[in-house]
């Protein structure tokens, strides 16, 4: 049985969950909250494929990464992913990848991108159930009209993150309640 070892991302913005597989891929990224909602969607990922979890031993590297893009001082990830889906859905979450940081792409252009441009409604359901958000940058997807559309983290996150990328050397504060974030699509440059 698989041994995939977890890391809690406790930063002030966005607490996470991470976990990475026996070769050291990242397989899973989950939003963590008080309740414990990040590492219980962990746990019934793991067991979907079989895995046993174990804490990190130290911090590792996508905790690391993870923190540095949260704080606005990476754009990029270096990091092995383990894109645990079907042929659909990796097709989709590879199309994710591509988008660059700060930029967004509506269903659609995903859906194109992919070479199957009437899949719109299948393309949200597969970033819906992307395993490794904010790495694999489903935030980065919006609707037609602009509209910051459904996301595992909620709407709120989402439009936090798009902020973040569109000033990282000012990361928005970050509350929960009267996210200080919101901002309409206009002023985040989706248009």
């Amino acid at each position: 049985m698989p041994r995939w070892r977890f890391d809690r991302v406790l930063h002030r913005a966005l607490p996470l969950v991470v976990s990475r597989d026996e070769d050291d891929a990242v397989v899973f990224v989950g939003f963590d909250n008080e309740t414990g909602a990040g590492m219980a969607a962990l746990e019934r990922f793991a067991a979907k494929h079989g895995a046993d979890l174990d804490p990190e031993d130290g911090p590792s590297p996508a905790r690391e990464q993870l923190i540095e893009y949260l704080d606005g001082h990476r754009r990029t990830f270096d990091l092995p992913l383990a894109l645990l889906g079907t042929e659909f859905q990796c097709a989709a979450w590879n199309a994710l990848l591509a988008i660059p940081y700060g930029e967004t792409r509506t269903y659609g252009s995903q859906a194109e991108a992919i070479g199957r441009p009437t899949a719109v409604r299948a393309i949200g359901h597969a970033n819906g159930d992307n395993p490794i958000p904010v790495i694999v940058p489903c935030h980065r997807v919006i609707g037609a009209n602009g509209a910051l559309t459904g996301f595992g983290g909620g709407v709120d996150v989402k439009r936090w993150l798009l902020a973040l990328e569109r000033t990282p050397d000012h990361p928005p504060d970050w509350t929960p309640e009267g996210n200080s974030a919101r901002h309409s699509s206009e002023q985040l440059g989706l248009f």
